[in-house]
Parts: structure tokens; C-alpha cells; sequence
């Protein structure tokens, strides 16, 4: 299952030569995680009201191969490539114009809000990630 989101670079996102700061790459990442969830119909703050759940980094990879520069439009492809029922993992690929810049390797867990513990991933949330 794969998905794309287009962000724009702004001054905030840069360093003092223009760059983007390399924890930013992760920002971008999340938002693109955040969207696939909310195009699929399903909102986190619902999932942690009415389900006591949410989704967590457990482990992130991040490998950085050229920078994003001021004013540039970034595309960020998510390929979800393994789902259980406690944890999902993807790769993330941040582009400009199709070239790769950054690359996450990211797995997510599913931890109840109350406790942190693990958790099964909402039965809606589980059927709709699958496809």
C-alpha cells in the first residue's frame, strides 16, 4: 500500500544557509503518516477518545543523501509494507522533482493511551490499513 503528500519547504523548516534542518525530514514524515490515517477516514484524536490508542515510534531509521532547500516542493511516498495487529511499518522516500533525498525505515506501535502499554490496533483502523 502506498501513499504521497506534497509540503512545501518555509523559512521555519531551514537552518541559516537555506537547508532544511534534518530533524524537520521526521516532521515531514509524520505529517505524511498523520494524512494516509485521515484519508483513510480514520482520526487519531477519535482513536484516543473513543478507543484509548495511539500510534507511537518504536524504531525509525533515517538515511540523508541530499538536502531540501528554501521554497522547494517535496514529495514524501509512503509504502506500508508489514501490518500486525499491535504494529505497522513502512518506508517513507522524501523527493525533489523525483529524486530521492531522505529515506526512512519507520515501525510504529499501537500502545494504549492510559499506560503505554502495547495494544491491538482497532479492528476499523486494522481493516482499512490492509486495503
Amino acid at each position: 500500500m502506498s501513499f504521497t503528500l506534497d509540503v512545501r519547504v518555509y523559512y521555519e523548516d531551514t537552518d541559516a544557509g537555506g537547508r532544511v534542518y534534518y530533524a524537520n525530514y521526521l516532521k515531514y514524515a509524520e505529517r505524511a503518516r498523520t494524512e494516509i490515517l485521515r484519508g483513510l477516514g480514520i482520526e487519531q484524536m477519535e482513536l484516543l477518545r473513543e478507543h484509548g490508542t495511539g500510534f507511537v515510534v518504536r524504531k525509525c531509521t533515517v538515511e540523508y543523501f541530499k538536502s531540501a532547500m528554501l521554497d522547494d516542493r517535496l514529495t514524501i511516498e509512503t509504502h506500508i509494507h508489514d501490518i500486525t495487529k499491535a504494529t505497522l511499518a513502512m518506508q517513507q522516500v522524501i523527493k525533489k522533482d523525483g529524486e530521492k533525498l531522505v529515506t526512512l525505515d519507520v515501525k510504529l506501535a499501537v500502545i494504549r493511551a492510559e499506560d503505554g502499554r502495547v495494544a491491538r490496533m482497532p479492528a476499523h483502523v486494522f481493516k482499512a490499513l490492509k486495503g
